[in-house]
């Protein structure tokens, strides 16, 4: 006699302990099989789209694409796609472009195993799993206005240290150009100097 069917699941991670440790949690569940692994962005893609399982735990940093162009890519053929995303940052933008990919959750890795089953779980039954710090992180992030790609690209050179002329000879704006924009990037971001803006914009992910 043979026991319920149990969801298949595909498990993306570059690090195979991590691999390991989630797959024998998750085969362990009497509803929940792991039907494949990956350990980059191109190979959960791949598999995802070959073999459609229920789900796919994804983490958000993988080689090549990251978890939210997996999303991306995966939910683009399969709209109906569930992916829920696992990971060790706890960045508001990373988490905001996981979700605006198509993620149906996102979990960081110090949640309980308890907390993961049942994040699985509630994604498999079409709900939405973000845990409450990550949902506060969410909601004071809706206050401030994205950063235009412009924006991003001056706050990315601006924490490897370059100046306002040294940004504008790169980006091939006037220095009048770029000093407009740390304007808008320290309004938008809340902070008052270079420095403020650097570790706003690596805390909350907005640069790699």
């Amino acid at each position: 006699m043979t026991g319920p069917k149990r969801s298949s699941v595909l498990l993306a991670d570059d690090h195979a302990v991590v691999r390991l440790g989630l797959r024998t949690l998750i085969d362990h569940q009497p509803d929940l099989q792991v039907v494949a692994e990956a350990e980059t962005g191109t190979q959960a893609i791949a598999r995802f789209l070959e073999l459609q399982p229920d789900i796919a735990v994804v983490d958000l940093l993988l080689p090549g694409k990251d978890g939210a162009e997996v999303c991306e890519a995966v939910r683009r053929e399969l709209p109906r796609a569930r992916i829920l995303i696992v990971s060790s940052s706890s960045g508001s933008e990373h988490i905001h472009r996981a979700l605006k990919a198509g993620a149906q959750g996102y979990l960081l890795k110090e949640a309980s195993p308890s907390s993961l089953l049942s994040g699985i779980r509630d994604v498999l039954a079409g709900g939405r799993v973000i845990p409450a710090e990550i949902a506060k992180g969410m909601a004071e992030r809706a206050y401030q206005s994205d950063l235009s790609p412009r924006e991003s690209d001056v706050i990315g050179l601006m924490v490897e240290g370059l100046s306002n002329k040294a940004i504008a000879a790169r980006l091939s704006l006037t220095e009048a150009t770029v000093k407009t924009h740390v304007t808008h990037i320290f309004e938008k971001l809340g902070v008052e100097d270079r420095t403020q803006a650097a570790l706003a914009a690596v805390k909350r992910g907005i640069v790699r």
